[in-house]
């Protein structure tokens, strides 16, 4: 019997890609603004949306809601749930990404649970990783990657694909950047090669710096977007 080589790639993201395409056309419909937060473990995307969620609520009027994508646990759903967000845990059992059909399942239960047209915003939590949540459109209107100052600022070159994907860039945990031996001005150049248009926003979403501008930024995109 001959050689056959199997591609299952294609396929999956074509299929992905239509999921995505109906939960595009679900959340227009209902006037919610998707964010799909990407980073790696550890950089702080639990902190951003909170510190996030709280200005969006209390300065814009804007309810907001999260899904939390990890490999296990729901640590995290119920720390947003303690804040008063809605929450849905998604557990991939060891995939590294979230995925179309994992969000609308969410999706479905957010919407029974209170209603999606009572949603402004939506928070994709993914799962902490560099690589594989770049190839899985979601639905969302933007994609924001979060780089902590500990993880150093050689990630935009080891990683450019995340950092080119992104609508919107920002540095966390600025507030130890004393501590640690990262180049600001190394990590802007690479990031004015890889993605000039995609405005930066440097933050420490645990003491409210540069939160402001960040939060003022993405509420001016919501109604954008409505309009």
């Amino acid at each position: 019997m001959p050689e056959r080589t199997i591609n299952l790639e294609q396929p999956i993201l074509s299929r992905n890609e239509q999921l995505a395409a109906e939960l595009r056309a679900r959340f227009a419909q209902t006037g919610t603004y998707v964010v799909n937060v990407l980073s790696s473990p550890g950089s702080g995307k639990s902190s951003t949306i909170l510190a996030t969620n709280e200005r969006l609520r209390d300065r814009f009027g804007l309810r907001c809601a999260v899904i939390e994508g990890d490999i296990a646990s729901d640590v995290d759903a119920q720390l947003m749930k303690e804040a008063g967000m809605p929450a849905i845990q998604i557990n991939t059992g060891g995939l590294c990404h979230l995925e179309g059909n994992m969000i609308r399942q969410a999706v479905d239960a957010l919407d029974e649970a209170i209603g999606l047209d009572a949603i402004d915003v939506i928070f994709i939590e993914n799962v902490g990783n560099l690589v594989c949540p770049v190839d899985f459109d979601l639905g969302e209107n933007l994609c924001v990657m979060i780089l902590s100052v500990p993880e150093g600022d050689d990630k935009p070159l080891k990683y450019p694909g995340i950092f080119q994907h992104a609508g919107a860039l920002l540095l966390n945990k600025i507030d130890v950047a004393p501590a640690f031996d990262f180049d600001r001005a190394g990590y802007n150049r690479v990031l004015d090669d890889l993605n000039p248009r995609a405005p930066r926003f440097e933050v420490s979403a645990t003491k409210g710096e540069g939160m402001d501008a960040w939060s003022e930024w993405l509420a001016g995109q919501v109604e954008t977007a409505r309009a």
